[in-house]
């Protein structure tokens, strides 16, 4: 038996508390907001060398070619990459994995962690995660908490018998959860020392987990264990059973198991850490400047105090003028504008616009898609004009459309086109026209992006009018 440890990522949330950035089509863990890296790469490189086995991530169908895209990226073999097929909250997601896992080693040490949370101090926390591992050996259910630097009442907390010293991770007895509190009794917590911001991430072995379901939660154990053994593969992924996952309930492990659970220890962690839920989480760990200010992207702040300022338009400068504690985030669709005060109403905003029938409120303006992306550049009643990125080697699928025919500008590589029988190589500055209904296929036969501008005429241009014949990612 070894002590190596296998992350579990989750990594299906679609968060709406950093809109416009972050929403349901491409969330917040996908986005660079901290550093050069997505918060998804840096969790996952966080648990990843000496003593960490490969990944094992939950996510969603949509995302399942994002999750892999950006692990290659960041240099990391995924391991096993389980689809939900539907969102059910993070219980059935740990015992999934955990059933998953268990099926070749019980004794197997899982790490759930999100994948959209912030820790700077990477070698600290594997400290922490080490620290843990004897009394998850012992068949304890392992947690971390945050030492609170603030009154914090957005975090669960939690109770500890006594305050522990300032280097100390040993873990130690858990004595209850505490939900989110008001204004006074977080800033009472605070005082007495023995409280600690609840991160959500958890030590133990697959068996224990298991077991504790088995307790704590049994009428989970019969869908989800039925979903993960009629899992069936799919280009690398592995699909979990939809007709048995839609009898799973929707409940978070804290729910279900570990506030009910009495094998609890905690292993407090003295290092920064945020789980990045709103703009003003964002303001403070980007590092404000000497007058409380952050920018970000094309973003210049003039006699401003405490605000911070990010355009994530190409092109689209954002200036703000004497501002005092303000959010501004610019989107190409979409601009936010809020008092700090006032930022975690943002969920409010986007359910006023799904209300509202408005796109912006779920759609991200970049379409991300297994062979590339492409963004829509102006958009008529008979028309519209699409950017479009094509991977090396991609391809998309052998289609056709029902309504609308469309003309093809390769403005950087080379592309191979397919238009019914014909097939030809489409270089910079030359164009081809698909006329509406022909059988086609775009291919990138070269090594570097291919780039291409897309002029779409016709009575419909909607992303559903598509019929697909030939599709190497296996979508329907």
């Amino acid at each position: 038996m070894t002590d190596t440890i296998t992350p579990v990522l989750l990594c299906g949330g679609s968060g709406t508390r950093l809109w416009p950035l972050s929403r349901k089509s491409y969330p917040k863990q996908f986005a660079a907001l901290t550093g050069p890296e997505t918060l998804f790469q840096a969790s996952a490189r966080r648990l990843a060398g000496p003593g960490f086995a490969a990944p094992l991530v939950i996510t969603a169908e949509g995302f399942r070619f994002i999750v892999t895209e950006q692990l290659t990226a960041a240099g990391i073999d995924p391991g096993a990459v389980l689809i939900e097929p539907a969102a059910r909250n993070t219980a059935p997601a740990v015992l999934a994995a955990a059933l998953h896992v268990a099926a070749g080693d019980p004794g197997a040490l899982l790490l759930v962690a999100p994948s959209d949370h912030v820790i700077p101090d990477a070698e600290a926390f594997r400290a922490a995660v080490a620290a843990g591992i004897p009394a998850a050996r012992a068949g304890r259910l392992v947690t971390f908490g945050i030492r609170p630097d603030r009154a914090e009442t957005g975090y669960g907390w939690l109770e500890l018998t006594a305050p522990p010293a300032d280097a100390d991770i040993a873990p130690r007895d858990l004595v209850r959860f505490v939900e989110k509190p008001d204004a006074t009794r977080a800033a009472a917590m605070l005082q007495e020392g023995r409280f600690l911001w609840n991160a959500g991430i958890f030590l133990f072995t697959a068996a224990t987990i298991i077991a504790a379901y088995e307790e704590h939660a049994p009428d989970l154990l019969a869908p989800v264990r039925a979903a993960v053994e009629g899992a069936k593969a799919d280009l690398g992924f592995l699909r979990l059973d939809p007709v048995m996952w839609e009898g799973v309930p929707d409940i978070s492990v804290d729910y279900a198991v570990m506030e009910r659970a009495a094998n609890l220890s905690v292993v407090p962690f003295a290092g920064r850490w945020s789980d990045l839920g709103g703009w003003e989480a964002v303001w403070q760990e980007a590092g404000p400047d000497a007058q409380g200010n952050v920018t970000s992207g094309p973003a210049t702040a003039i006699d401003c105090a405490g605000s911070l300022l990010r355009s994530e338009a190409e092109g689209l400068r954002l200036v703000g003028i004497g501002l005092r504690d303000i959010v501004a985030v610019a989107m190409p669709d979409a601009v936010l504008v809020a008092h700090r005060d006032e930022a975690q109403k943002v969920k409010e905003a986007v359910a006023a616009l799904r209300a509202e029938g408005a796109g912006q409120a779920d759609a991200f303006p970049v379409d991300h898609r297994p062979w590339g992306w492409f963004e829509s550049i102006a958009l008529g009643a008979r028309f519209q004009v699409k950017r479009i990125v094509v991977k090396p080697g991609a391809a998309l699928s052998l289609q056709s459309h029902h309504h609308r025919a469309e003309h093809w500008i390769v403005v950087e590589g080379t592309a191979r086109v397919t238009i019914g029988e014909e097939v030809q190589l489409v270089a910079e500055n030359q164009s081809v026209y698909i006329p509406l209904g022909a059988l086609h296929r775009l291919e990138n036969p070269g090594k570097l992006p291919l780039t291409l501008i897309e002029v779409q005429t016709g009575a419909y241009l909607g992303e559903d009018d598509i019929v697909r014949y030939e599709d190497v990612y296996a979508r329907k």
